[in-house]
């Protein structure tokens, strides 16, 4: 299947955040396992720094897994984005849209280890929880309406394919 350049493109910036969103996944990574481990040590260079992460196991594996999630996901949108039943400028607003949905997802989970009561799971407390529970908003409203969005275009029929079924049903008639 031949691509348009802009449709490459698009491909090519979602290809690009996505691996950005891995390697961020790499770096929560170094967070969660110096979590783990109680102190900041990387072998084989010297030394170590006596310090606790602060944060919970769960909130440090989470963050760490929404980095992964969110950047294979964002490999498979520039899969897909060629076989959408959209035109071009639609196609690139879902791009961008889930690049959109994708860090913001993954800022506010970075957040959760990082700062106290700051789940974002709810209005209220400090200043981190609020910005946590801002991007989670735009983010899961994004991730509910862009697959919704895709679903209903990709589901219905299209027009062609409507005549020709109603062109069908007249001939057995």
């Amino acid at each position: 299947m031949a691509t348009s350049p802009e449709l490459s493109r698009l491909q090519r910036v979602l290809i690009g955040h996505g691996a950005l969103l891995l390697f961020t996944a790499g770096v929560i990574g170094f967070g969660f396992l110096f979590f783990l481990m109680g102190k900041i040590a990387l072998w084989p260079i010297p030394g170590e720094i006596d310090y606790k992460m602060p944060g919970t196991y769960d909130a440090w594996r989470m963050a760490h897994m929404e980095g992964i999630a969110n950047g294979l996901l964002l490999w498979l949108t520039a899969v897909v984005l060629p076989l959408l039943p959209f035109a071009f400028k639609a196609r690139k607003r879902i791009a961008y849209g889930m690049i959109v949905i994708a860090w913001t997802i993954v800022i506010a989970s970075a957040i959760d280890p990082l700062f106290p009561n700051s789940r974002g799971l709810q209005f209220g407390g400090p200043m981190t929880n609020q910005i946590a529970f801002f991007l989670f908003y735009v983010g899961v409203l994004g991730a509910m309406i862009v697959p919704a969005l895709i679903a209903y275009r990709c589901l219905r029929p299209a027009k062609d394919e409507a005549a020709a079924l109603e062109t069908a049903r007249e001939r057995v008639a």
